[in-house]
């Protein structure tokens, strides 16, 4: 039998001793792994669908057919409402829109929530506001969108809550539904 070589005696840098044909039986063994990987194509069968699954197949995936970040698409997708984003995406632009001159802390298309920063108007010093705005629903609709609108005003130094103007978030509501309705309007009259 030939005498076996070890790592040790081929690198005296190598600490462990295994010998060679073992190496060897190992590389060849993810080798060979590696290739069977690398195997042709076979051809996929068609096999009949539970109804229920061939429905979730025809929805598509959770980005559309395009992915997340689709430009143009398909005629169908630009005059259609459908949006690759969990809300109604001319809610979510227009209320971008309403609420771009404050500072955005967070902004989830998904969800549909925008949350902004504290904002304090240069006009009016002493006094700071910040907005959440919740997008409810995926269809374009007179309820689909709540804000609320925080403010607080600067006593002695410190900032303290002051109670929250139904009015004034109602205002922003409108705002943004009007928005999204131009937002509408503007992309079926192409």
């Amino acid at each position: 039998m030939p005498r076996a070589f070890t790592l040790h005696e081929m690198d005296p840098r190598m600490n462990r001793t295994m010998p060679f044909p073992r190496l060897f039986s190992a590389g060849l063994l993810a080798l060979s792994a590696l290739l069977s990987a690398c195997g042709g194509e076979q051809p996929k069968e068609q096999f009949p669908q539970d109804p229920q699954i061939e429905r979730k197949d025809a929805r598509g995936r959770l980005t559309g057919d395009s992915g997340l970040f689709s430009l143009g698409g398909s005629e169908e997708e630009k005059t259609s409402t459908a949006s690759p984003i969990g809300v109604n995406g001319f809610l979510w632009r227009a209320a971008l829109d309403t609420l771009s001159f404050l500072p955005l802390a967070s902004a989830d298309p998904f969800g549909g929530t925008i949350i902004t920063d504290w904002y304090e108007d240069p006009k009016a010093p002493g006094e700071r506001y910040k907005v959440n705005a919740v997008i409810l629903d995926k269809t374009l609709r007179a309820d689909g969108v709540r804000v609320s609108v925080f403010k607080q005003k600067l006593d002695g130094g410190v900032w303290r809550d002051q109670p929250q103007d139904e009015r004034l978030s109602r205002k922003v509501e409108d705002t943004i539904l009007t928005r999204a309705r131009e937002l509408r309007i503007a992309q079926l009259g192409h």
